[in-house]
């Protein structure tokens, strides 16, 4: 017997992002063509080639968390309850009106508690190796621990873990959620990512590998993607939440339906560590895989938010495989929304999903800012949103997110029609 597979559909989301700590603001400065890139606050940037990031600008802990309780929980685990917080607010969700253990927990986050691990080697070897370790060391930590937190705050019993797969990690997330509903398996899932990866490890390990743009003199245009003159990702931080549902359960518990999820594609690279293929080969089999999850044409695809994080070879690549995909669609609308939020890694899928979501709703799409000269071998071959937002109606939206490692994970998000 063939099960047949259910729809699936976004009834909420929550952001905590460089441009605002809920989904309405952070959505606001991304349509006006905002920057939320500064000068790093968080270490002493002295001796370091990079000296800027997209900061989460006015995050209060006690918003969210007794005082006793935020000292648990790294800076990545606070995002992520936070924009859990905001999502099932956003989705008018009551627990008690619902089966707990069909109600699961999924998130994705590439470093955990890089700022946690940091400090505790720091105070291990300025105490002369004296082995004295916070007890919460390891839970603040590891990488799977937000989506057992939000899991506990609210008592969901249903299926849980999270996802690692470097910058590709909240989209995996995302997928993995929207196939566990499918297959009947949950019938809610709280899904997205969070990363809090602004200090001296991250920032001098980018900035090692030569990934990070280093224009220090011009902090709010260094994320340029597409154009010459581009240099390296700017790093960013925050959290994307997304409540995913069966459409059968939106249906009976009277839920506003945001978006559906039609599509979903995973492939890789297999090609380098770091680097994306040259011709984008695993970018393309993602896109793909998608499309023909969606059982749609690429001609059907409206917009596309690009991973396009800025550095040469990234950015060159998804262009490419974007054009092998598309061809000659002339009416679709690209967009690399990295130039205004910085690339928050493993939380960068779950921030573009709602970018998407958002488009899709308001009809409108999110620019591309800071490019000014596109590489000659793409000029004039797609319509970039260069500048300014433009209106216009968006059925399908496609968000590509591309990782360390070769991971490539698309999905696809349709207009929600009765």
């Amino acid at each position: 017997m063939v099960k047949e597979l259910k729809r699936v559909v976004i009834t909420g989301m929550g952001a905590i992002t460089p441009l605002g700590n809920t989904v309405d603001t952070f959505w606001q400065h991304i349509i006006a063509g905002q920057s939320g890139v500064g000068w790093i606050t968080k270490f002493d940037t002295t001796y370091f080639k990079t000296k800027f990031a997209a900061e989460v600008k006015g995050f209060n802990p006690a918003d969210y968390f007794e005082k006793n309780e935020a000292r648990k929980y790294d800076l990545f685990t606070q995002y992520a309850v936070a924009a859990a917080d905001e999502a099932i607010k956003n989705a008018g969700i009551d627990f008690e009106k619902l089966n707990r253990n069909k109600i699961g927990v999924i998130w994705g986050s590439g470093n955990g508690g890089i700022q946690t691990f940091q400090e505790q080697v720091e105070d291990f070897v300025k105490g002369n190796r004296r082995p004295r370790f916070n007890p919460y060391f390891i839970p603040k930590m590891i990488a799977d621990i937000p989506s057992g937190v939000i899991s506990i705050r609210h008592g969901l019993r249903g299926l849980n873990f999270s996802t690692v797969s470097a910058c590709a990690s909240s989209n995996n997330a995302i997928i993995d959620a929207c196939n566990y509903i499918r297959l009947g398996k949950a019938d809610m899932i709280i899904t997205g990512g969070s990363e809090a990866p602004i200090n001296e490890s991250s920032v001098g390990g980018f900035n090692a590998s030569k990934a990070l743009s280093t224009n220090n003199e011009n902090p709010q245009a260094a994320s340029r993607p597409f154009d010459v003159k581009r240099d390296g990702f700017v790093i960013g931080e925050g959290a994307g939440a997304l409540i995913v549902e069966s459409l059968e359960l939106a249906l009976r518990r009277g839920a506003t339906i945001l978006a559906e999820i039609v599509g979903t594609g995973m492939a890789a690279d297999a090609y380098h560590l770091t680097g994306t293929h040259p011709e984008g080969e695993g970018a393309y089999l993602g896109m793909l895989d998608a499309l023909e999850d969606a059982a749609i044409a690429a001609s059907q695809i409206d917009y596309v938010n690009a991973h396009a994080t800025s550095t040469h070879m990234g950015d060159g690549s998804e262009l490419k495989a974007i054009s092998r995909v598309f061809g000659e669609n002339n009416h679709l609308n690209i967009s690399a929304t990295k130039s205004m939020t910085g690339h928050l890694l493993g939380a960068a899928g779950a921030v573009e999903a709602i970018i998407c979501i958002k488009a899709i709703d308001e009809k409108i799409v999110p620019p591309t800012i800071n490019t000014e000269v596109v590489e000659a071998a793409f000029a004039g071959r797609f319509n970039l949103t260069l500048g300014k937002a433009q209106a216009k109606e968006i059925n399908y939206a496609m968000s590509n997110t591309f990782g360390f490692g070769g991971h490539i994970a698309t999905t696809i998000f349709k207009k929600y029609y009765p």
